[in-house]
């Protein structure tokens, strides 16, 4: 599947005052992570997805020159660390030797580039939020850094797309875009758009809202609505997820033409209840996104569980998130006092870690 991303950051892989191209000893690059709101796996399909950044699981590459011009196995070697750890072979070094090749390709380089890069990943591996695509957009902008080249948007998607897809098999493009978004994003069918978000206490407030029911604040939803990520302690299994669906629509084509179109239309629906802060609503898409998720196979009962102490903690909507069969949780709240709340119940219920993200635009990881 071709993919343009739309975009409204810039790739800065030539920031000023970096010496000539060809003299630089180090080149460096960045991503982050990022979950799924609502239309993984019918995104693969064609149905849009919704997808948020997490900030605050980054990812960073730093590409050292290596001099001399011996034979080696490989012109270009990963490694993992972080701090304190000892460097490790990345787990999508498949993924990211295939990126190498085609990075020489598209730059010209073949047989002339010799580096060393070492990939500082805070993104949970096999949690469903963008690692293999975080670590791979991270190691394209620092060699892209080291060699003091400028690459398009479009570029780096084929290349950090490219890499996705050996890891993973079939891939949409919707991980491959997000770990370098600055906020939420639609996309679909190859391409993708940042979402405006409107301004704190905007938004009409929901008929439910301040009724004493789960959806209630008493106030005006406006934009401050946040996310609480939970990871539920097991690694999910995207490639074995995506076949079981695969078969399972060829069994029961009906049964595609159904879940497809329905999360298309809770994800539109999810769309403009953003853009107005209509969080009561959002969380109702949420959760019946779940329920559809749920039902055709991809949640297990650790996720369940969290999903409905999420909700009995009084969040919006809760559902899982990413590849399924394992991997993390997401529950909306409306406020900071609510994901607190949401994240003490996650945490009584199993949750061995959380994450609350905003639902906000911020900075550009690059910037």
């Amino acid at each position: 599947m071709a993919a343009t991303p739309q975009r409204t950051f810039t790739d800065r892989t030539d920031p000023a005052g970096e010496p000539a191209a060809g003299h630089r000893r180090t080149g460096v690059g960045r991503a982050h992570g990022k979950a799924i709101l609502l239309g993984e796996h019918a995104v693969v399909y064609g149905a849009p997805a919704l997808a948020v950044p997490v900030p605050q699981l980054a990812v960073t590459a730093r590409a050292t020159r290596r001099p001399g011009a011996g034979d080696s196995a490989h012109k270009v070697t990963f490694a993992m660390a972080g701090p304190g750890a000892t460097p490790t072979v990345p787990p999508y070094s498949d993924g990211l030797r295939s990126l190498e090749a085609q990075f020489e390709e598209r730059t010209g380089t073949a047989g002339g580039l010799r580096a060393d890069v070492l990939i500082d990943c805070a993104v949970p591996q096999g949690r469903g939020l963008g690692s293999s695509a975080a670590c791979a957009r991270a190691v394209v902008l620092a060699l892209a850094d080291l060699l003091g080249h400028r690459l398009d948007a479009r570029t780096v998607f084929e290349l950090v797309q490219a890499s996705e897809k050996v890891a993973h098999g079939r891939a949409s493009g919707v991980d491959a875009i997000a770990v370098g978004a600055t906020s939420p994003l639609l996309f679909r069918s190859g391409t993708a758009r940042e979402l405006p978000l409107p301004a704190p206490g905007n938004g009409s407030p929901h008929p439910r809202e301040g009724t004493g029911g789960r959806a209630g604040t008493g106030r005006p939803p406006g934009s401050d609505g946040l996310f609480v990520i939970a990871d539920s302690g097991v690694s999910g299994a995207t490639r074995e997820a995506v076949e079981l669906l695969r078969r399972r629509f060829e069994r029961e084509p009906g049964t595609r033409e159904a879940f497809v179109g329905r999360v298309s239309d809770l994800t539109y629906a999810a769309v403009q209840d953003l853009a107005h802060g209509r969080w009561g609503d959002f969380g109702a898409r949420l959760t019946e996104n779940h329920r559809l998720l749920r039902e055709i196979g991809i949640s297990t009962d650790r996720i369940d569980a969290l999903v409905e102490a999420a909700l009995a903690a009084g969040s919006p909507g809760a559902k899982i998130s990413g590849g399924g069969l394992g991997g993390c949780m997401i529950a909306l709240a409306d406020g900071p006092g609510r994901a607190e709340a949401v994240v003490s119940g996650l945490r009584e219920a199993g949750a061995v870690r959380t994450w609350i993200v905003p639902a906000g635009r911020y900075a550009h990881h690059a910037d």
